[in-house]
């Protein structure tokens, strides 16, 4: 009942609508695309057809449309275009247009917050209830066990590794984080088994994510996939597929921003595994750790002399 009442507030704009169908092209067929395209550059005129119609509009089949609607996040052609309808009602009553999915330009700042937390706390459910527990429980043995540990990512995914790497070196954990694609490769030449490698893309087309994955996963090492797509080429090269959601996206929001808040829950998830399973080591690292630094956190700052 509360993601049916969610989908009926959360119409997609057009610019919503137009950044997801950017997203997940690359892993359409051309056909999907010809459809996903025409829905997002007219949405008004799409809403007007049938699925028949949207067919020989784009030259496709009615198959090939319920597909597409399906893949752009709704249960069918209909739903579609009664969002579709929604949009151009909405551009008709001349409503401010939005910023994100459900965010109107002239919306008060206080609205803002409420409705960006909502999101949040959407994508991080919905991540939690798709995460596969199996697939998590054997990546945290491989990095309990980890002679080393290399993560991937570039751009916000590349944040999200460095975070990662952080937290393994807090509790005495060999990390390194890569998001520069030659070092990458060049690192991954050197794993073997009984090493982790870490690959973390929303899309799970990025090249230069995939490719020292698959250096590292032909060398023997334990490969670790997060993504949100479980079918992407990314995860062909790993052992272990870690798939996150995302929240709705916008021109202004769009998925490397919204992704990292699912990605972020399950790097938090790898590392409280991994601090469990090697606590008698992990407590006195992350003690010395915070013990170095606590100076730097003094309220006169600067390094105690004695």
């Amino acid at each position: 009942m509360v993601v049916e009442k969610v989908k009926e507030t959360f119409q997609p704009a057009p610019a919503a609508l137009a950044a997801k169908v950017r997203t997940l092209a690359p892993s359409m067929t051309r056909s999907m695309q010809r459809v996903a395209e025409a829905v997002a550059s007219d949405p008004v005129g799409c809403a007007a057809l049938t699925v028949t119609g949207l067919a020989e509009l784009t030259g496709t089949s009615e198959a090939t449309v319920v597909r597409t609607a399906r893949l752009l996040g709704y249960p069918g052609y209909r739903d579609l275009r009664l969002a579709l309808a929604g949009l151009a009602a909405q551009q008709q009553s001349g409503r401010a247009p939005s910023v994100t999915a459900d965010i109107a330009v002239d919306d008060p700042i206080a609205d803002v917050v409420a409705k960006l937390a909502r999101d949040e706390q959407q994508t991080l459910a919905d991540t939690a209830a798709g995460l596969d527990t199996a697939q998590l429980a054997a990546a945290v043995t491989a990095l309990a066990g980890a002679r080393r540990t290399d993560v991937y990512g570039i751009g916000a995914s590349g944040l999200v590794a460095q975070d990662l790497t952080q937290k393994l070196l807090r509790i005495g954990l060999i990390a390194h984080a890569h998001s520069d694609p030659h070092l990458a490769v060049t690192n991954a030449v050197q794993l073997r088994s009984g090493d982790v490698a870490i690959a973390i893309t929303h899309s799970g087309s990025t090249g230069d994510v995939i490719e020292p994955l698959r250096v590292a996963f032909e060398h023997g090492a334990t490969t670790v996939a997060i993504t949100g797509r479980p079918d992407a080429p990314v995860t062909q090269y790993a052992d272990h597929v870690l798939t996150t959601s995302t929240a709705r996206e916008s021109e202004l929001r769009p998925a490397a921003m919204s992704s990292r808040t699912s990605q972020l829950l399950v790097v938090d998830c790898l590392f409280v595994g991994v601090a469990q399973r090697t606590y008698e080591t992990a407590a006195p690292a992350l003690a010395a750790s915070y013990e170095a630094l606590a100076h730097r956190h003094s309220p006169r700052g600067g390094t105690t002399r004695r």
